[in-house]
């Protein structure tokens, strides 16, 4: 997996194989360069400047690339202690360090304790595990968004999430063959 934009575009970021070689596959899907991609392109006019947060980490190549883009912060949140360590190798690699913090913790724990307020929330939780119906009601009721703010939501396509959680509303869907991405804001009321 490459960067594909921004300061550290080309740069590799890991590989499945990585992971599998320190015993720690079980449920990554990291997500496609070509959902990336698109992630970004949505995102592009909020990108510059923004605290962006990306709950179930992973590889960390979202919020890298988040930071590669021109997010002025980025937060990783990821359960598992090795994948903690892959990514802040890559981001003091790239030269991020200063830009970026880790934090070894459950989404949900996470979203419950944080008083920090976010431009973008990206969640990608394993697909089965039905934690994507768990997290998007926290962040509508923490309200963890910062005016104009938006969470992304990566998805199976045969399962969307409701059009309204609490305060967010779905604005629109993408889909990319068997992933789509929802977006939401704040309700205007």
């Amino acid at each position: 997996m490459r960067i594909s934009g921004g300061s550290a575009k080309g740069r590799k970021v890991g590989s499945r194989k990585a992971f599998l070689r320190k015993g720690e596959d079980a449920g990554l899907r990291p997500t496609s360069a070509k959902v990336r991609e698109a992630i970004f392109n949505i995102l592009a006019p909020r990108i510059g400047g923004a605290v962006f947060l990306d709950l179930y980490a992973g590889t960390g190549a979202v919020g890298i690339e988040a930071l590669s883009r021109g997010a002025e912060r980025a937060l990783f949140v990821e359960n598992s202690s090795v994948r903690v360590n892959l990514i802040k190798d890559l981001v003091e690699r790239f030269g991020f360090r200063e830009r970026a913090s880790v934090v070894k913790e459950s989404a949900p724990l996470f979203l419950k304790k944080t008083e920090e307020r976010f431009d973008i929330i990206f969640v990608d939780p394993p697909y089965e595990s039905g934690e994507l119906e768990t997290v998007l009601p926290l962040i509508a009721g923490r309200e963890l968004l910062r005016e104009g703010g938006v969470v992304v939501a990566e998805h199976p396509s045969r399962r969307v999430p409701p059009a309204e959680i609490g305060t967010l509303e779905r604005v629109k869907e993408y889909r990319y063959g068997d992933t789509s991405l929802s977006l939401y804001r704040y309700m205007q009321v």
